[in-house]
């Protein structure tokens, strides 16, 4: 059985700063694809940010300067650091595990299997 559990969302003003964690067990993380989701009010889900292998990672391009995506493999953890928050970046965030990153990895979320609950974060102006 594989468990996902994302956490440290909140509630921040623009322009603060939140870093979010997803702890996976039930397997080694490391090995497959992992990213991080987001799906706003009245919006599609969309990839954020990805780490498919040490040195390799992706982000949206609404994003890029301000998230950062980092892993610890000894604490089976993926992190998401986000920075100038604005108020377009009210969402809910979600960690989800694909395929082994031997096969390759993507945004497009029907590879991916398993989901974490989510973690709210709400910016205000």
């Amino acid at each position: 059985q594989v468990q996902v559990v994302e956490s440290g969302g909140g509630s921040v003003q623009s322009g603060g700063s939140l870093r979010l964690s997803c702890v996976v067990s039930g397997y080694t993380s490391s090995r497959y694809c992992m990213a991080w989701f987001r799906q706003g009010p009245g919006k599609e889900r969309e990839g954020v940010a990805r780490i498919s292998s040490a040195g390799t990672s992706a982000y949206v391009d609404s994003v890029k300067g301000r998230f950062t995506v980092s892993q610890d493999n000894a604490k089976n953890t993926l992190y998401l650091q986000m920075n100038s928050l604005k108020p377009e970046d009210t969402a809910a965030y979600y960690c989800a595990i694909g395929p082994p990153k031997s096969y390759g990895c993507t945004f497009f979320d029907g590879i991916y299997k398993d989901w974490g609950q989510g973690t709210q974060v709400t910016v205000s102006s």
